[in-house]
């Protein structure tokens, strides 16, 4: 739905925009269809728990703590089993891989955040009678296409036609925002988003949380059409390397434009590890993009392999070492984590691999640039084992065979600790692609090291260097045009928003009539769209009238005037007869009207609970004072800065195993809210 975008095009389009079947029995829409059904059992335990705390403070019955202390018990633990079912949903990565991939190591998808819908119906058309003058039920389409829009941006397609979607409401937003949300009046509207690693809900009255979880999604969305991809093909590669930077591009764009955002999976901390991870994921691509030809069996070649895996480990030890970090740790799935661990073990094991092969399989011959492999060897290795030199390794036998076998142990050792890692996840042992080039590697390395096996020499122990990541095409974010795609505003016929928007208050349309003495109006226009009177003649018939200097003309006789430009409307009144015309203008008023404050943000969907200090408007009240709340204590943890400001951060306690139980870990736990946003205003 919407309008056509084209320059010149102001027609709506009646097609409708439409997503995915959400029924669809498609492995991806069954993921989501759980993730939002944990969504709403979440919050049913939270309110449970909610009002067993609260019962808890109330009585003063003992028998009656025993038994709210028991019914805590419950809730505490069905809500530490969601997290866990939630959790593997996060760690369904098989779900979203290439159906033909049999090759390749699977790559990690972000699921789409869930939201709750939303009729914008009611409360634009009592805003545009209200504040527009205009009647709101003439809008009925365009509210129509816009609800349309964002129910479609709920099930998009794992294409480029769902990026566009989300790209298309995006823009549409900060139009929606300057047209209904006025910084003294709320409008009612409640946007509702569930975090993707907690499934605690946030709800706001403004529209920073909907931008920035639509800008989630759209990274999320580009992670998954990246690990869609053929990558058996070089088309295919290319598309993942693409759909993966412009994953960390999104991500990088929404950590530095909201950076308040009330959300656990939106913190600075989270979406500093997500864009590592996506990006650590294009370079592994990049990766078998070079080796997807196959890989010369010569020298420089091996060298240069050897570094390019080098790089792809370090960026996943960079990203592990983010993912043990607090306040990540609590809430990253343990499968991520895991995943991290065994490409870095993997990726250092293949350097080490080629290092090996390019020393034992290889001699420096007399028709070899001694020189050139002596550099290429020194600039692969960060130090050299004492007393030796790059040449001493490439001339001597002896050395070579012993930094290459010293090289071929630590493959294996590297070989094993990937294997080991990947047998402490349950979920990662689903993935039996996963195991089959873990153990494949594994072999390949052993059979390296038995062609070289001498029974007549004694134990070597010579450690063998580290090796310095070098390459070629490193993977950087890449922000998509499809983030600043222009749209045309689905409400335009209020007029140009510049005038005609939320912050801006005038009088009702007033009715002039103009009887042009001697073709003169007594007055002059200016300005673009709409006009303005100036220079207006206090003595003229349309000043006796009711027309001020600086009203704006919005209609002339039946011609809606407010996107005509000056020239545009002297066409309309020149040609005025005897009788005259009427026009219709509006004066802008210099101050808005008081509004009562409220908080703009509340969480977990309960009755009465908003975030930090919650101002309350009572209808009784004939000074319309806002009145100040006390603040009941619950089980929800606020990180408090600033007791003027309201904020907006729901958390769940973590849970506490430092009792009798003796099990600690792995169990997964709520996010602290002070630990990562302690001042957590959009």
């Amino acid at each position: 739905s919407g309008q056509d975008t084209r320059l010149g095009h102001t027609q709506p389009i009646k097609s409708k925009c439409r997503g995915c079947n959400p029924f669809a029995q498609t492995g991806r829409s069954k993921l989501q269809n759980q993730r939002a059904s944990l969504n709403q059992q979440i919050i049913k335990e939270m309110r449970m728990r909610a009002g067993a705390e609260n019962l808890l403070k109330a009585t003063s019955n003992n028998k009656v703590k025993e038994m709210v202390l028991l019914e805590l018990s419950y809730v505490n633990a069905n809500l530490q089993l969601l997290m866990g079912q939630l959790e593997g949903l996060n760690s369904s990565v098989e779900v979203y891989q290439n159906s033909q991939e049999t090759a390749n190591i699977p790559l990690i998808a972000l699921g789409l955040k869930e939201t709750k819908e939303i009729n914008f119906s009611t409360p634009f058309k009592d805003f545009i009678l209200e504040h527009y003058s205009e009647d709101g039920n003439s809008f009925e389409d365009e509210i129509a296409d816009l609800m349309d829009l964002r129910q479609a941006c709920r099930t998009p397609s794992r294409s480029e036609a769902g990026v566009e979607m989300f790209a298309k409401y995006y823009g549409h937003l900060p139009l929606i925002e300057t047209r209904f949300f006025s910084p003294n009046r709320q409008t009612g509207i409640f946007f509702t988003w569930y975090d993707s690693f907690t499934g605690v809900p946030v709800c706001q009255q403004n529209l920073s949380l909907e931008k920035a979880s639509i800008l989630f999604n759209m990274a999320a969305l580009y992670s998954q059409i990246g690990t869609r991809c053929d990558r058996q093909t070089t088309a295919g590669l290319e598309e993942a390397i693409s759909s993966f930077q412009k994953a960390a591009g999104v991500l990088n764009h929404l950590k530095e434009t909201f950076t308040h955002t009330p959300s656990y999976d939106m913190s600075p901390a989270m979406l500093s590890m997500l864009i590592r991870m996506m990006l650590a994921q294009a370079q592994e691509c990049l990766f078998e993009k070079i080796v997807l030809p196959g890989i010369a069996n010569q020298f420089y070649s091996l060298m240069k392999m050897a570094q390019e895996a080098a790089k792809v480990s370090e960026n996943y030890d960079q990203v592990h070492q983010s993912m043990i970090q607090t306040p990540i740790k609590d809430n990253v799935p343990f499968f991520w984590s895991t995943m991290s661990q065994v490409k870095t073990n993997h990726y250092r094991s293949l350097a080490h691999y080629f290092v090996a092969s390019a020393l034992l399989d290889h001699q420096l011959g007399p028709n070899d640039d001694e020189d050139k492999q002596e550099k290429t060897l020194s600039q692969v290795y960060d130090r050299l084992p004492e007393g030796r030199s790059p040449l001493d390794i490439l001339k001597k036998k002896e050395e070579r065979e012993r930094i290459g076998k010293a090289h071929i142990r630590r493959a294996i050792l590297g070989h094993e600790e990937a294997l080991r890692i990947y047998g402490l996840c349950h979920h990662l042992n689903k993935l039996d692609i996963l195991e089959e080039i873990l153990k494949a590697s594994h072999q390949r390395s052993l059979k390296k090291q038995s062609e070289h096996e001498n029974e007549e020499q004694f134990a070597d122990f010579t450690e063998a260097p580290d090796i310095i990541s070098k390459t070629e095409h490193k993977a950087e974010m890449e922000v998509p045009a499809t983030t600043k795609v222009k749209v045309t505003d689905f409400f335009q016929r209020l007029g140009p928003p510049s005038v005609f928007s939320a912050k801006q208050w005038w009088t009702p349309p007033r009715t002039i009539r103009l009887c042009p003495a001697d073709r003169d109006l007594g007055f002059t226009l200016k300005g673009e769209s709409p006009v303005q009177v100036v220079s207006l003649d206090p003595l003229c018939s349309a000043a006796a009238d009711g027309l001020k200097e600086g009203d704006y003309i919005v209609a002339v006789g039946e011609t809606d005037c407010k996107w005509l430009g000056v020239s545009d409307v002297m066409r309309l009144l020149k040609d005025i007869d005897g009788e005259g015309i009427d026009i219709q203008v509006v004066s802008v008023m210099e101050s808005n009207p008081p509004m009562p404050t409220k908080s703009a943000t509340f969480c977990g969907n309960l009755p009465k609970t908003y975030s930090m200090i919650c101002l309350a408007y009572n209808d009784d009240d004939k000074n319309h004072k806002s009145r100040k709340v006390s603040k009941k204590s619950s089980f929800l943890s606020w990180g408090l800065k600033n007791k003027l400001k309201s904020a907006s951060t729901l958390s769940l306690p973590t849970a506490d195993h430092s009792g009798s139980q003796p099990w600690n870990k792995p169990c997964p736990t709520f996010p602290s809210s002070s630990s990562y946003n302690n001042n957590s205003v959009l």
